[in-house]
């Protein structure tokens, strides 16, 4: 965690405010570039610039004539002030006094230090290079001498950190609920088009580079792989996206094999696998394969994965999932989640339902909700009623449990006209909850 000072302090809806390391690296991770914010000759100055985090520090481009990097010069610095938006929704409400966004922002506070050693700024100018696709520093020329000379870098200590944010859906006043106005969300996001090549290049197209139509990747992950969609609708693609996610008690990113070590330290434990589908994995390499059969069924369509963070430590507690995915019929499943034993109860299961149901809700326009558990399973029978779902019925000899014999599967499901009330009371018990974690 950062801790909050004077200047990083909210004074109005603080429940939007967060302090949490991986929260703002997060953030800091997926935009391309900020805005750097100093003062010259008594005069504020605004400089949108390239970024990127290098551990707990920014490093941000320049040129060296540039006022900001001549100013740095001296040994006391540069007083900075550097904020990063990521916008990732419009939301339109019934009064105008309630249209709003949801959006991911940072702000860092601090002094600014010109980087003079070549090997600090030959790394800090590869580590930019690495941010558009991993693999492009070795797949491209090293600057020269002369390069490195006239460009600057500034490295910014990140020690006051603070990230806002935004996300669900639009929030009127019960008066203004039967005007008889449009209300909804309208998602924003970032994606890549098909790379166009310059004239002379007869290299292939290099594999870092995201696909067309997948969402910009950041220094932290690889480009989104490829998804082979049902039908010819392009316009079903959002609901195969696994976006981010973000609440005060809960992270949800997507799935990568970097999460496998974290994940079986988190679940190492025979009660949380005691229903699922799967053994308890016996040691990392045996996660490792869980995680790459999650991503393949990701790669054929059949379930978009998402990892589950603490957001008070950023430690990895979990996993969920939508799956059973059909845009057609406008339904979708939540399943295949595992939490930690530690994080039972602590409020991240009810959160990161609610992000989820908000996703298929408000955003993908789902009518229909799923979930399914094994009859025996009585403790998430609760849990999934306890998020307002419906008890449908039972699939008798569903599916097979790992050790061969046959479960009858409950299934739940919640609909979109109960979705407002299932959304008031859900935040209503998430406001009496504080965030827990370990660590």
């Amino acid at each position: 965690m950062y801790p909050p000072t004077a200047r990083t302090t909210a004074s109005r809806t603080r429940d939007r405010m967060s302090y949490d390391r991986a929260a703002a690296h997060a953030v800091l991770d997926d935009a391309y570039h900020c805005v750097l914010g100093f003062v010259v000759d008594g005069e504020p100055r605004l400089l949108p610039t390239l970024h990127v985090r290098v551990g707990d520090t920014l490093y941000l481009h320049g040129s060296t004539g540039s006022r900001p990097l001549l100013a740095a010069r001296g040994e006391a610095g540069l007083p900075v002030c550097v904020t990063v938006t990521l916008l990732d929704g419009l939301i339109y409400a019934r009064s105008q006094f309630h249209h709003s966004a949801n959006y991911r922002s940072v702000v860092a506070h601090g002094t600014a230090h010109l980087v003079t050693s070549e090997d600090d700024k030959r790394a800090a100018m590869t580590a930019l290079v690495e941010k558009v696709g991993a693999g492009r520093a070795a797949d491209s020329r090293p600057p020269t001498r002369r390069e490195l000379a006239e460009t600057a870098v500034l490295a910014l200590p990140l020690r006051e950190v603070s990230v806002r944010a935004r996300t669900g859906g639009v929030r009127d006043e019960p008066a203004d609920l039967d005007l008889p106005h449009w209300a909804g969300v309208v998602p924003l996001r970032l994606t890549a088009g098909p790379p166009e090549p310059d004239a002379g290049v007869v290299a292939p197209v290099p594999g870092y580079l995201p696909a067309t139509g997948s969402p910009t990747p950041g220094s932290t992950g690889s480009p989104a792989p490829v998804v082979s969609l049902p039908g010819p609708d392009s316009g079903a693609a959002p609901w195969w996206e696994p976006v981010p996610l973000h609440g005060a008690h809960v992270l949800l990113e997507p799935l990568t094999p970097a999460h496998a070590d974290e994940l079986f330290a988190a679940t190492a434990e025979p009660e949380v696998w005691a229903h699922l589908g799967h053994p308890l994995p016996a040691d990392p390499a045996a996660m490792r394969a869980v995680v790459a059969a999650a991503l393949a069924a990701r790669q054929d369509g059949e379930r978009v994965p998402w990892v589950q963070r603490c957001a008070r430590t950023g430690a990895v507690v979990g996993t969920t999932s939508f799956y059973e995915i059909d845009p057609q019929r406008r339904s979708v499943a939540i399943g295949y989640t595992w939490l930690g034993r530690p994080w039972w109860r602590s409020g991240i299961n009810t959160e990161a339902k609610l992000l989820l149901l908000g996703r298929a809700f408000d955003t993908l326009g789902a009518v229909r909700v799923v979930w399914h558990t094994d009859i025996r399973n009585t403790r998430s029978q609760a849990a999934i009623a306890r998020l307002g779902a419906t008890r449908e019925g039972v699939l008798r000899m569903h599916r097979q449990r790992p050790d061969g014999s046959w479960r009858d599967t409950v299934q739940y499901a919640m609909t979109v006209d109960e979705w407002p009330n299932a959304q008031a009371m859900l935040r209503d018990r998430l406001r009496g909850t504080t965030p827990v974690g370990r660590g």
